[in-house]
């Protein structure tokens, strides 16, 4: 019987991470669950039963990660890093506020850099590596705003980590669509092809554990969105401008 995997959850206190900390869970696997509530991730590990670490800390705050990477050294070469952390705020760019925009950027953007230095050398030879992007990084749409931006930047820095750490660590990127989250409850327009986190977390499992780069989900949202990306300005504008009505 093979060894149960090690895995770090970032994100983990609720929504996909809790999901997915359940579903790994159930599989046998050894947990390592960071966000910044410590009292939700406690809960959670308890939950999950004996063997799990809860590891409180901010993704945004460089100091607090190298202090997290140094206490999973002592625990030993780690599986697999899932990294899922990200702040939203709806609403069309001229109406976000500027620190709740640089906010967005040091959470989703930054964190996710910080993440990708300090992860290769927790990890084993061959352990993956997966940071988590967003259909809304795909192109520009209506009430993305400073949120899409930013996960358009994460799937840059996921392609050229890819290229980089070939050989080495198994890169992957992981785009959800909608998922029923707190985050996405704070939508006011209409989302296709919501799912819930369970769901969710059953593709991403589904997809780290097949060969493709990236894992994205559902496939009745996020192929339309990759066709509309693939289209030149002069057809796909008019189109993304249709979706302001």
């Amino acid at each position: 019987m093979p060894e149960p995997e090690t895995i770090w959850i970032i994100g983990a206190s609720d929504g996909i991470g809790a999901a997915l900390a359940q579903e790994w869970a159930a599989r046998g696997a050894k947990l390592v669950l960071s966000a910044r509530s410590a009292v939700r991730l406690n809960a959670l590990a308890a939950s999950l039963g004996p063997g799990h670490i809860a590891l409180p800390l901010d993704v945004g705050d460089r100091a607090s990660l190298d202090a997290a990477a140094g206490q999973i050294a002592d625990i030993g070469p780690i599986d697999r890093i899932v990294h899922l952390a990200a702040l939203y705020d709806p609403g069309k760019i001229a109406d976000l506020d500027p620190q709740t925009a640089a906010d967005i950027i040091t959470v989703n953007l930054t964190g996710s850099f910080h993440v990708a230095q300090i992860a290769p050398p927790l990890l084993r030879q061959g352990g993956q590596l997966a940071l988590c992007g967003s259909v809304a990084g795909y192109i520009g749409l209506p009430q993305g705003q400073i949120y899409s931006a930013s996960k358009a930047g994460v799937i840059n820095l996921v392609e050229s980590l890819r290229a980089e750490l070939a050989g080495r660590i198994d890169v992957r990127l992981i785009s959800p669509g909608f998922v029923d989250t707190r985050l996405t409850r704070r939508n006011d327009f209409d989302m296709p092809a919501m799912i819930s986190p369970q769901q969710a977390a059953t593709a991403i499992i589904k997809g780290l554990n097949a060969r493709r780069f990236e894992v994205h989900f559902p496939r009745r949202l996020t192929l339309g969105l990759k066709l509309l990306r693939a289209l030149p300005y002069w057809a796909s504008l008019p189109l993304t401008r249709r979706l302001t009505r």
